[in-house]
C-alpha cells in the first residue's frame, strides 16, 4: 500500500503546524543543541565575516537554543491592535515619568559615558603595550585621581589660609570703617545699627542654621555625585568593548557594518575632542603658572589650576579664569592687576584664533559658528555639562548628516 508519509513515524516536512504547508512561514523544529544557519548579507566577505565585525554571524539573533524555537506570530485583529496601542501609550508615559524623576542620575550617567569615551583611547594604548584590560583601566583611573588630588591640594590650602586671615583681620576692618566719617554718617542717616539688631532675631538665626545645614547637604551631595561619576566611569571603561558590541548587535545585521563604522568614528571624535580640550587647558595652566611666577602673584600653582579647569568650559571658561586671576592681581598690587588683564587679553586672542581652531579642526572638524551655537544651547539646557558635551555632539550629528542624511536625500 502506498504510504504518504503522514503516519506516525513519517517525516514532518510535508506539513507545518496547524496543517499549514511547510515552507510558508512556519519554522521547522530543530533540536536545542543544533547550530543555527545564518545566511550572510550581501556585503559579507567570502570568508563569511565583514570587515570590523568581531561577533560571529547570528550570535545574538539565534540565542542559546536552550528555550526552544519561537512560535508563529500572533494574528492581528482589532482588539490586539487597540490593546497594543494602549500599552504603548502607557509605556511612553511611564518612560516620561522615569526620565523626569531620574534626570539627576541620567546627567551623571551621561557625564560618566562622556569621560569613559574620552579615556578609552588611553586604555587602548596601554593594552597595545601588553597590559591586561583591568590593569590598563586601573592605571588610567589612578592617573586621573592623582591629577584631581593634586588640584585639590593646590586649591584648598590657599582658600583656607586666606579665609583665616580675613577672619583675623575682620575686627581691624570694622574699626577702620568706624573711623571713617562718611561711613558714620551713612550709619546714622539710615539707622543701620537698628536694622542690624532687628535682623538678628530667632528667625534669622534659624534661617542661618538652615543655610549651614543646606551647605553641608550641598557638600555631601557633591561628594556623592563625584563618587557616583567615578564608579560609573570605571565600570564603563572596564566593559567598554562589551557594551559597544551589544549596542551594535541591536542594529539589523544588514546595516550593522555601516553603523559600526560610523559609531566608531563618532567615538573617535569624542575621544579626540577630550584630548584636544585637555591639551589646550594644560597649555593655559602652564602659561599662567609661568606668568604668575614672573609678576610675583601669590599661590601661582593654585591660580594655574583654576585657569586650567575653567578653560575646559567652552566659550566662557577662559574668561572666568582670567577674571579670577586678575582679581587676585588687583588685590596684590595695581600694576600687577593691570599686567594680568593685558596678559589674558593677549593670550586669549592667541588661543581663540591660533591654538583652539588648529587643535579642534584636526580632532572634531566642527564649524566655528556651529560650535558657538551648540555651546550656548548646551549651557541653556544642561548648564556646564551641556557646554562640555555640546561640541562632540555637534561633531557626531555633522558626521551622521554628511554620511547618512544627505546621501539619502540626494538619492531620491
Amino acid at each position: 500500500m502506498a504510504h504518504d508519509g503522514r503516519a506516525g513515524g513519517g517525516r514532518a516536512e510535508h506539513t507545518g503546524r496547524d496543517g499549514d504547508p511547510a515552507g510558508r512561514d512556519t519554522p521547522v523544529d530543530t533540536p536545542p543543541d543544533a547550530t543555527p544557519v545564518d545566511t550572510p548579507p550581501d556585503d559579507a566577505t567570502p570568508g563569511g565575516t565583514r570587515p570590523g565585525d568581531v561577533d560571529p554571524p547570528g550570535a545574538f539573533a539565534a540565542g542559546s537554543g536552550r528555550f526552544g524555537v519561537p512560535g508563529r506570530p500572533l494574528r492581528r485583529n482589532s482588539f490586539l491592535v487597540g490593546f497594543t496601542g494602549a500599552l504603548g501609550v502607557l509605556l511612553a508615559y511611564a518612560v516620561f515619568l522615569g526620565v523626569r524623576n531620574s534626570a539627576g542620575i541620567l546627567v551623571l550617567v551621561v557625564i560618566a559615558l562622556f569621560l569613559a569615551v574620552g579615556l578609552n583611547p588611553a586604555v587602548v594604548r596601554l593594552r597595545s603595550w601588553g597590559l591586561p584590560n583591568g590593569l590598563a583601566v586601573a592605571a588610567v583611573t589612578l592617573t586621573v585621581l592623582l591629577l584631581i588630588g593634586g588640584g585639590l591640594v593646590a586649591l584648598v590650602p590657599p582658600v583656607v589660609t586666606q579665609s583665616g586671615q580675613f577672619v583675623e583681620q575682620l575686627p581691624s576692618y570694622v574699626e577702620e570703617l568706624r573711623r571713617n566719617e562718611a561711613v558714620n554718617d551713612f550709619v546714622v542717616r539710615y539707622d543701620v545699627m537698628a536694622k542690624v539688631q532687628a535682623a538678628a532675631n530667632a528667625d534669622t538665626v534659624g534661617r542661618a542654621l538652615g543655610g549651614v545645614l543646606g551647605g553641608a547637604q550641598l557638600i555631601f551631595g557633591t561628594v556623592f555625585r563625584a563618587l557616583t561619576v567615578l564608579v560609573l566611569t570605571i565600570y564603563f571603561l572596564a566593559y567598554f568593548d562589551r557594551l559597544r558590541r551589544v549596542g551594535y548587535a541591536l542594529v539589523p545585521r544588514s546595516r550593522r557594518h555601516r553603523v559600526r563604522l560610523i559609531g566608531d568614528e563618532i567615538l573617535a571624535k569624542v575621544g579626540a575632542y577630550m584630548v584636544g580640550a585637555l591639551s589646550i587647558a594644560v597649555l593655559a595652566g602652564v602659561t599662567t603658572f609661568v606668568f604668575a611666577l614672573a609678576v610675583g602673584l601669590p599661590y601661582p600653582f593654585a591660580l594655574a589650576v583654576v585657569v586650567a579647569v575653567t578653560d575646559l568650559i567652552p566659550q566662557i571658561g577662559a574668561t572666568l579664569g582670567a577674571v579670577a586671576v586678575s582679581l587676585v592681581g588687583f588685590a596684590t598690587d595695581l600694576p600687577v592687576g593691570i599686567a594680568c588683564v593685558a596678559f589674558f587679553v593677549i593670550y586669549q586672542q592667541v588661543e581663540n584664533y591660533l591654538i583652539y581652531p588648529k587643535v579642534m579642526r584636526r580632532s572634531v572638524e566642527v564649524n566655528e559658528v556651529a560650535a558657538l551655537l551648540a555651546a550656548l544651547l548646551g549651557v541653556s539646557l544642561m548648564g556646564v555639562v551641556g557646554a562640555l558635551i555640546a561640541i562632540p555632539t555637534v561633531a557626531a550629528l555633522q558626521l551622521i548628516l554628511r554620511e547618512v542624511v544627505l546621501p539619502r536625500q540626494d538619492a531620491r
